[in-house]
């Protein structure tokens, strides 16, 4: 899950000045272009759901972007007048992302997982997963995260798991693993800018083919679970994702298999995996009724992801 961007609500946001060539007081303020970009928002039926779930959140993270103004700015900065140019960039990203229905991370190139910012673009799958809280948290209390060496991330796309368990836990290794060239160029540039390109290892494999026989502590998962009838009513917003992080066969299980499959293979004794399956958690404990998945709940939202360990793998 991305951090949102948000900005101070205020009743003044309704109202926003026309400009006036020479008359300061005239501008609109960083709060007012907000809050007109969330009215269009709003009136143009958008989806959210990609780093955001509102329209406020979604204006404010383009408005700032278009302004260059940091995400996380002081209060002061919604206060600012904002000149004739600053108006035009933002209103042409609002335009962009109700006309075109491209999300707003692929519009601003950056977004955040786990409280890291990260590069983004449509080589990569918008980072949005609930597994941010589970590694915040170290994997408390399924593991003792000072025994963790080893981690794999399946399926990395922007490389946020992997980098995000490297931060959280300073004394691991990472192989992050793609089929997708392209992804694992987006990876290696978030790698690059968090500076663990000792401890983070990026191959391109499909699932574990290139992993001969590794062994992991912790092996996490993300994988396309979405199914072929479920891709063909997805909202316009998910077509500028690459489609082969979302589709996974008929019944959305494809990845999932091999996963399940393969998995018990590359974890050490007491090793975990933890796989985000989304929606498809009803069809998952269906077809695999005999394994005893727990599955996670999260303070901040989200769902559809299990934990086994390598014994109950067996």
């Amino acid at each position: 899950m991305s951090r949102r961007v948000t900005a101070p609500r205020r009743r003044a946001e309704a109202k926003t000045k026309r400009i006036s060539p020479g008359n300061d007081r005239a501008k609109p303020t960083v709060l007012a272009l907000i809050g007109r970009g969330a009215r269009r928002l709003r009136r143009a039926g958008v989806f959210f759901g990609h780093g955001t779930d509102n329209a406020w959140d979604d204006s404010a993270a383009l408005v700032l972007h278009a302004l260059g103004l940091p995400h996380c700015a002081d209060r002061a900065v919604y206060s600012r007048r904002v000149d004739g140019r600053g108006v035009e960039r933002a209103d042409e990203l609002i335009r962009r992302r109700i006309e075109e229905r491209i999300p707003a991370v692929y519009l601003t190139g950056e977004t955040w997982f786990a409280g890291l910012p990260f590069q983004v673009d449509r080589r990569v799958l918008i980072p949005r997963s609930p597994l941010a809280e589970l590694i915040e948290r170290r994997f408390a209390p399924w593991i003792d995260a000072g025994r963790v060496r080893r981690i794999l991330d399946v399926g990395t796309g922007s490389g946020c798991i992997a980098i995000a368990c490297a931060k959280a836990l300073p004394r691991s290794r990472v192989d992050a693993v793609d089929i997708s060239p392209e992804a694992l160029e987006v990876a290696a540039v978030n790698v690059r800018r968090h500076r663990l390109g000792r401890r983070v290892r990026l191959v391109r494999s499909d699932h574990f083919s290139a992993l001969a026989r590794e062994r992991y502590d912790i092996i996490l998962a993300n994988p396309p679970y979405v199914g072929r009838r479920e891709m063909s009513g997805l909202p316009p917003e998910y077509r500028h994702e690459p489609p082969l992080a979302l589709a996974a066969g008929r019944d959305g299980l494809d990845s999932v298999r091999v996963i399940l499959r393969e998995a018990g293979r590359h974890l050490r004794p007491g090793g975990l995996l933890i796989v985000e399956v989304g929606n498809t958690e009803t069809a998952v404990r269906r077809a695999f009724e005999r394994l005893p998945f727990l599955w996670l709940e999260f303070e901040r939202g989200g769902g559809g992801v299990f934990l086994l360990t390598a014994e109950q793998l067996v």
